[in-house]
């Protein structure tokens, strides 16, 4: 990222260096109890606790955990503002639809478990949904495709703040029946899609990622603007002007009441903001 504008041979030479290096840890490297060797994933129990053995079967200390879960958070009338916390990867995010709950979630489990928490801070009523892994044996050869899903639907009354916190993840988000104050993504090799309805007085954004596709849509007549730090990464904003401090806006952005916010911080990633 240093030498990102520099286009002499020595910087060039650096940063081929450096992204061959990067694929190389990703492919090979020894992440704590993770060992990848492509195609091979290898995850090694550090603690012998024989938790959830009831959902677990085991074969020659190979252990597959596989199941389906429904999760339920019944709708307040005082719930005006709520925030969900997503948490884990090897999963397959999507959110689409409504529901008369303030949150509901089907998922489908191959590895690990997902969890569901409630609480209220003050008047905001705080869900966090996340993806447990199983502390147990699993020897993965690459042929099996299945990966863990999670289907949520959304209540479309309160104004709904949404933290993303994940690995290798796929993310479809359909938010244009809701209202979005906050849309948080932070993932590594992930694919986020994203499709925001009208602003609010402020919507912010903000995507943080290492080598990822990110694709956000905005109405084509929404006032917005992007700031970037992403290194490498390449992007496409047609439709926007670059300013002078390197962010983009659309035409009219400063007199607009309503405002998206979009900050874009990545390693190695590909950003396009696209007007429907």
């Amino acid at each position: 990222m240093i030498f990102a504008h520099n286009r002499s041979p020595w910087a060039s030479a650096i940063k081929i260096g450096v992204v061959i290096i990067g694929f190389g840890l990703l492919l090979f490297g020894n992440f704590g109890s993770r060992y990848r060797f492509w195609p091979q994933t290898y995850t090694f129990d550090n603690n012998n606790d024989d938790d959830d053995d009831s959902d677990s079967t085991r074969n020659n200390g190979v252990v597959k955990v596989e199941g389906n879960s429904f999760f339920n958070e019944p709708y307040s009338a005082d719930a005006r503002i709520a925030e969900l916390n997503i948490s884990g990867g090897g999963t397959t995010y999507t959110l689409n639809d409504t529901t008369n709950q303030l949150f509901s979630a089907n998922t489908k489990e191959f590895l690990g478990k997902y969890e569901f928490d409630r609480h209220k801070t003050d008047s905001t009523y705080v869900l966090d949904f996340n993806m447990k892994q199983n502390r147990l044996h699993h020897f993965n050869w690459g042929r099996n495709n299945k990966s863990n899903e999670a289907i949520l639907k959304l209540n479309p009354n309160p104004i709904w703040d949404i933290n993303v916190e994940a690995g290798a993840t796929e993310l479809n988000f359909d938010l244009t029946k809701f209202k979005i104050r906050k849309l948080k993504l932070d993932g590594g090799a992930a694919a986020f899609n994203v499709k925001l309805g009208a602003p609010l007085a402020s919507t912010n954004i903000e995507v943080s990622t290492g080598m990822a596709d990110v694709t956000v849509r905005i109405p084509k007549d929404a006032a917005c603007r992007i700031t970037t730090d992403s290194g490498l990464s390449s992007h496409n904003f047609e439709g926007f002007t670059k300013k002078d401090d390197d962010s983009y806006e659309t035409p009219g952005f400063s007199a607009a009441k309503n405002k998206i916010t979009i900050s874009i911080d990545g390693g190695l990633s590909d950003f396009k903001v696209i007007k429907y």
